[in-house]
Formats: C-alpha cells, structure tokens, sequence
C-alpha cells in the first residue's frame, strides 16, 4: 500500500467519531456554535462536522481545543471514546 495512501476506516472508528462528536455537543450544552468555534479557533463547519461524527478522525489538536472551549478535560474524552477490545466491557 501506498505509504500516502490513508487505509479505509472501519466501523469502530465511524462509531467513535460519532461518539466524540455527541459528547462535545453534550459539553457545549446551551452555547453557540458559533462562540465554542471562535474560542477554539476553528471554523463553525469544522465544529458541525465533527459533532455530527462526519469527521471521524479529527487531528488531535482540534479536538483539544474544542475540549478546551467547552471546559472538557482531555482525560474524559479519552476514558469515553478508548477503543474496546473485542470481548472486553466498558465501565
């Protein structure tokens, strides 16, 4: 394969975009898109994507300052959105 060449997603890592994007939106709450966009200095289509989980992968720092601008902690984002092992439970 093409070192260039992203390999396809699966679906865990649909169902975990997804996941992110719903508790960022949770951890807006009642705020504008448009004020949590601003603040992590990202465009309010950007934010829109990924809380509707169309971006599945966000880069890393995106999504830290999205978490920054909602007063998440990096660590609950971690702890909720791990992958699981096939076998294994979630707390």
């Amino acid at each position: 394969m093409d070192p260039m060449v992203r390999p396809p997603l699966s679906d865990a890592d649909r169902l975990r975009g997804e996941h992110l994007g719903a508790l960022l939106r949770t951890a807006r709450g009642d705020r504008s898109m448009v004020d949590i966009a601003a603040a992590a200095g990202i465009s309010v289509e950007t934010l829109r994507k990924i809380e509707r989980g169309r971006v599945p992968t966000p880069a890393f720092f995106t999504v830290a300052a999205i978490a920054g601008a909602v007063g998440m902690p990096l660590e609950d984002l971690v702890v909720h959105t791990a992958p699981v092992e096939p076998g294994k439970l979630t707390a």
